[in-house]
């Protein structure tokens, strides 16, 4: 856990719910930068994808690119992974793993995302479950069974891992072995960047890097042409511009809508009921690309109260992570995350978090003026 975080996961993890001031928060919509962007973009001295002008366009969104043939991993364990099939029968623990491996990232690529790929049952892959039920004309209880199976490998069937070898600029960095604990500290820094190749070659390839590192015994994730196995994931994209975004403050989703077809859904962190996440219908006001985080004491009730006004620059680790969605009411939006293992799994101080590729995918296909609604009643924050 980051050493940031560590300190106020038992009071409600941090949401930085204030948006970058209004010259800054109307982004330019682009395309969603893909994994490998993510390192150099949050590099030092690189600039925030922001423009000058307050009104974000609406853009209208070109269909997904396909995706394109995946080379199975030669490794061992990527061909068990790649050929593991569901049974209705107890299945041992390497072959449960290497199933719900293969279920994570072919929700992952439906759209239906379980969070971090970490191989492991939890809440976000049953919640991943109950919404791809749901938009599949299936009984929404969330279980891995006969019928969401054969849906699921049957609408996909390329491999699931791939092999990839380590490029010079997964390893350039500059990197961050600590993150600072306070804002103050983060505000004299160029840029909130990763702290090691491994830890971005995970969030690349949507993948938790206990996984990585269990799939990759041994390996060297500093050295420019190492081969490792990875997840070969989804785009960071939407196949439809979205025309209504639900925030289920109870189920701690976020679900996408084109018409009334549920085309994504989001393991999310959604305040609390100490501080609760906004009620009823608002808008996307605009998006932001590897925006500043702006704290301002005289509008939040949180952090250090008599530090004043500050700007904590872009990356990763910023804590609205690499994406700001501004929503109409003040101060609030949905938003990446620096730890994405933990999105879905602790309370916010209001504000929508979600992994930063998910926030990504999410802001490929939404434009200012969408509607997003807030739906259920938070749960108290965990101790």
């Amino acid at each position: 856990m980051k050493s940031w975080q560590a300190c106020v996961v038992g009071a409600c993890l941090l949401a930085a719910c204030s948006a970058p001031p209004q010259d800054q928060a109307a982004a330019t919509k682009t395309a969603a930068p893909r994994g490998p962007v993510i390192g150099e973009a949050s590099a030092p001295g690189a600039p925030s994808r922001e423009a000058s002008n307050t009104e974000a366009q609406p853009v209208v969104l070109a269909q997904a690119t396909a995706t394109p043939t995946i080379t199975p991993s030669e490794s061992e364990v990527g061909q068990k992974v790649n050929a593991a099939a569901w049974a209705s029968t107890a299945m041992n623990a390497e072959t449960k793993r290497a199933v719900l491996i293969r279920v994570q990232v072919l929700l992952d690529r439906a759209h239906f995302s379980p969070g971090v790929i970490d191989g492991r049952e939890g809440s976000n892959m049953k919640k991943a479950i109950a919404a791809y039920e749901t938009a599949n004309g299936l009984t929404a209880d969330g279980l891995l069974d006969e019928a969401v199976w054969t849906k699921l490998s049957g609408a996909d069937t390329q491999p699931v891992l791939t092999d990839y070898a380590i490029t010079e600029g997964d390893v350039k960095g500059p990197f961050l072995a600590e993150i600072p604990s306070d804002y103050k500290a983060m505000s004299k820094l160029s840029a909130l960047s990763y702290r090691s190749p491994q830890e971005l070659l995970a969030e690349k390839f949507h993948m938790d890097e206990a996984l990585l590192t269990a799939l990759n015994p041994g390996a060297d994730f500093t050295q420019a042409g190492t081969k490792i196995v990875v997840v070969a994931p989804a785009a960071d994209e939407l196949p439809a511009q979205l025309t209504r975004i639900e925030v289920d403050k109870a189920v701690r989703q976020v679900r996408a809508y084109a018409g009334d077809t549920l085309v994504a859904a989001y393991p999310a962190t959604v305040g609390s009921s100490e501080r609760p996440a906004p009620e009823g219908e608002w808008a996307v006001r605009s998006v932001a690309l590897d925006p500043n985080y702006n704290y301002d004491p005289s509008r939040l009730t949180f952090g250090d109260m008599k530090g004043g006004k500050m700007t904590i620059p872009p990356g990763p680790n910023n804590p609205v992570g690499a994406v700001w969605i501004a929503l109409t009411k003040d101060t609030y939006g949905i938003h990446g995350a620096p730890e994405p293992r933990l999105v879905g799994k602790t309370a916010s101080h209001g504000c929508v978090r979600l992994t930063n590729w998910d926030a990504r995918e999410l802001a490929s296909a939404a434009k200012k003026g969408t509607p997003v609604v807030f739906v259920g009643s938070e749960t108290p924050a965990k101790a």
